[in-house]
C-alpha cells in the first residue's frame, strides 16, 4: 500500500500548452491508449525520464597526461607482435 510519500498531487492546466495539459487530454489520451489516467501520467514521466536524465553516471573528465601513458604502455603490451601474414580491410 503506497504511503503518503508515495503519492503526488497533479493539478491539471486550464489550458493545453507545453508546459501541461488539461484533465479532459489526459482523459482522451487513456482512452486512446486503453489504460487508466494514473498510467497515462506515468507513461509520459517516464518518456520524460527517457528524455532528459542521463543513461550512465557521469566520468572523472579526461585523462591526465600520466594516466593516458599508463593506458597506452598497457595496450602496447596486449598489441601482438611479429611479422603481418596477411592483412584485410572492409574499405577498398
Amino acid at each position: 500500500m503506497p504511503s503518503a510519500n508515495d503519492s503526488l498531487l497533479l493539478k491539471f492546466r486550464p489550458t493545453d500548452s507545453v508546459l501541461g495539459v488539461t484533465r479532459s487530454t489526459v482523459k482522451a489520451m487513456a482512452a486512446r491508449l486503453g489504460v487508466p489516467e494514473t498510467q497515462v501520467v506515468h507513461l509520459a514521466l517516464a518518456k520524460l525520464a527517457e528524455d532528459t536524465l542521463p543513461g550512465y553516471e557521469a566520468d572523472d573528465g579526461p585523462l591526465t597526461a600520466k594516466q593516458f601513458a599508463a593506458v597506452k604502455a598497457d595496450a602496447a603490451r596486449h598489441l601482438p607482435k611479429g611479422k603481418i601474414l596477411s592483412e584485410a580491410s572492409l574499405f577498398p
